[in-house]
């Protein structure tokens, strides 16, 4: 099934497609975020899954930041862990501490996975990729579905919450190999197809998170980080061959450029902490960069951000390439700051 999109009209679409664009489009990784007042008076209403869950809520939070601010993209309000959690996986959001869940540890575990009900338990997304869809309709505002990648969703049902070293997800994936393949394997399946819903749905674009690739030892990297996103792109391509991915392999350092090569990826998201000069040296030039302003720095903002908004953008000026930060918005990063850093990339 082909889909053409009236990419002239949405600077963020065309960038995806290989067409730079000056200024370059504007989007944030958690725009739709607790720096936001609208966005805590929710906080207060309802719980993070209902939040989630309920498509006038998510359809509402999706767009809260594109109401003020204009961003060029709308990244569905949602959570990678949702797909643990359809297919069976208590989970729950811990203040001061994030998601704590079931662990999965053995091939025993995964037989108790409930696949079947993936798409019943996620139908709510779905709903509010339709309605999101439709209000963004005649904008110029991309709407971005999204997963976690296998390794990372796999960090986290392995480990039952976040952790700062995973040793047990590394011990796993050392000790029981034929486990810990089994459960990419899985997460492969899964992920392709809740994207290629999302697309259906109204994404028009999709983004794979591995917020935990750069744990992964180089010499795995490919087997668990690269080779199983490229599975899931091929799974999407066989359906929507036009659609763009942007992969962000998190401190992938310099296993960035076998990812962008291995996997097949449209746009690669750059966290703060790489040379964004540097990475373009070494990815092919149909590879859209995006990223990778500090967070911190919008959190300071003032002169100092600026500069870095001129820098990175006018060292990108002859690439396909979108703003972004190289991760997300900080919690107490004043809205004021989001609003002139995107003024300082409209005016450039």
């Amino acid at each position: 099934m082909n889909i053409i999109y009236p990419s002239h009209s949405k600077p963020l679409l065309s960038v995806l497609q290989g067409q730079a664009q000056w200024p370059p489009p504007v989007w944030l990784m958690r725009q739709a975020g607790r720096y936001l007042p609208e966005f805590r008076e929710w906080r207060n209403k309802a719980d993070f899954l209902t939040r989630c869950l309920t498509p006038d809520i998510a359809t509402e939070l999706t767009l809260q930041p594109i109401e003020r601010y204009g961003m060029e993209g709308a990244i569905l309000f949602s959570d990678i862990l949702i797909l643990p959690w359809a297919m069976g996986l208590s989970l729950d959001f811990v203040p001061e501490e994030g998601p704590v869940m079931t662990p999965v540890r053995s091939s025993q575990d995964l037989k108790k996975l409930q696949i079947h009900q993936l798409f019943e338990k996620t139908e709510p997304v779905f709903q509010a990729l339709r309605q999101i869809s439709s209000k963004l309709k005649n904008t110029k505002t991309t709407l971005l579905g999204f997963a976690g990648s296998p390794f990372t969703v796999a960090c986290y049902m392995i480990e039952g919450r976040s952790s700062r070293d995973f040793t047990t997800v590394k011990h796993l994936m050392l000790s029981d190999p034929l486990f810990f393949e089994e459960l990419i394997h899985i997460l492969v399946q899964t992920t392709a197809a809740l994207l290629i819903k999302q697309i259906a749905a109204g994404a028009e674009a999709v983004m794979l998170f591995d917020s935990w690739a750069g744990i992964v030892p180089s010499f795995l990297f490919g087997r668990y980080v690269s080779e199983p996103t490229r599975e899931i792109i091929k799974e999407i391509r066989k359906v929507y061959p036009q659609v763009p991915v942007i992969g962000f392999p998190r401190q992938a350092g310099i296993m960035i450029e076998p990812y962008a090569q291995q996997t097949k990826v449209n746009a690669i998201g750059l966290d703060s902490g790489a040379d964004i000069n540097l990475a373009c040296k070494v990815l092919p030039d149909n590879i859209v960069v995006q990223g990778n302003l500090d967070p911190v720095s919008l959190l300071v903002g003032g002169k100092q951000m600026e500069e870095n908004i001129r820098a990175l953008c006018y060292s990108m000026r002859n690439r396909p390439y979108i703003f972004n930060l190289g991760h997300g918005v900080l919690p107490q990063t004043p809205p004021e700051n989001v609003a002139r850093l995107i003024e300082v990339v409209r005016k450039l």
